[in-house]
């Protein structure tokens, strides 16, 4: 009988062993110093301090996160060009990069991200930063499309320059792939919320050819965990949806991501508090991201 009991005890304490060991495996944090940690589904659990959020089916298509490709349109009733600008018409805007020429047209809030960026880039002596496109409405897309092709250029309505997120960068030095600019990017966008959006390994996925100078606003943490797991956008969204829930820290930032189904209307709960964002995948669902 000593012996059972013993035995069921030491039993015990090494499945309580392994179970501690790979908790602490999954915590532990990773070569770019993010914490990332799969959850269950959000609507798994309610606790007190869940709260709700009223989502639309319209908001599928509004966000930071809508995902624009062959496939994939910018969606109808989207006027990014209400939010754009002319560069060279707004010249306080133009603050440590150049311009390829006078047409660039940029929302004043992906002007300022980018500032912010290149203002660190300028601290490691990186400073030859040149945009050469911003957004393009559907006319400019047509007529780029129909004249360097299909191989280059994406018809109208299917580019991300349609959708006012994503911007063309160069170096007034050298080509994207071999000057410091474009290694930079490479090196350290996502910590501002960039993506190099067709990386050369992606191709299959993106069913783009590798550009260096494409680059997309999506926000943090998207961008740190596209870039910690190896994903394009394609395959982040899917991502997110198989997982259901994501929760990651940077510095001394806790980020909760969340995606929702939505085919009608309706009142999801949201099992954390902080300041939230919610941006549609122009698919089926919409992602909300917290910040506590």
């Amino acid at each position: 009988m000593k012996k059972w009991v013993i035995c069921f005890f030491v039993l015990l304490l090494l499945g309580y062993g392994y179970t501690k060991l790979k908790a602490g495996m999954n915590d532990l944090p990773n070569e770019s110093g993010l914490h990332i940690e799969i959850r269950n589904t959000p609507d798994a659990v309610t606790q007190a301090d869940d709260f709700k959020i009223k989502v639309s089916k319209e908001m599928i298509f509004q966000g930071d996160l809508l995902l624009v490709n062959k496939d994939h349109p910018v969606p109808d009733g989207l006027t990014p060009e209400s939010d754009v600008v002319s560069l060279v018409r707004n010249p306080e805007l133009i603050d440590g990069f150049g311009l390829l020429d006078n047409t660039i047209l940029l929302s004043p809030r992906l002007v300022d991200k980018f500032r912010t960026m290149i203002k660190d880039a300028a601290q490691e002596g990186v400073v030859h930063f040149l945009i050469s496109s911003g957004y393009r409405n559907e006319a400019q897309q047509e007529e780029l499309h129909r004249t360097k092709g299909a191989k280059f250029a994406l018809p109208a309505g299917y580019s991300e320059h349609n959708l006012g997120l994503s911007m063309d960068i160069g170096s007034s030095q050298a080509e994207m792939n071999r000057a410091p600019e474009g290694k930079w990017l490479k090196d350290h966008s996502w910590k501002y919320g960039f993506i190099l959006r067709y990386p050369e390994d992606k191709t299959e996925v993106t069913g783009i050819q590798f550009e260096p100078w494409h680059f997309r606003y999506v926000g943090l943490p998207h961008s740190a965990i596209m870039r910690e797991k190896n994903l394009v956008l394609e395959q982040y969204l899917d991502f997110l949806k198989e997982q259901k829930s994501v929760s990651t820290t940077i510095g001394e930032d806790n980020y909760e991501v969340f995606y929702y189904p939505v085919t009608e209307n309706r009142m999801i709960t949201v099992p954390t508090q902080g300041e939230y964002e919610i941006s549609g995948n122009n698919q089926d669902g919409v992602i909300v991201t917290i910040r506590k």
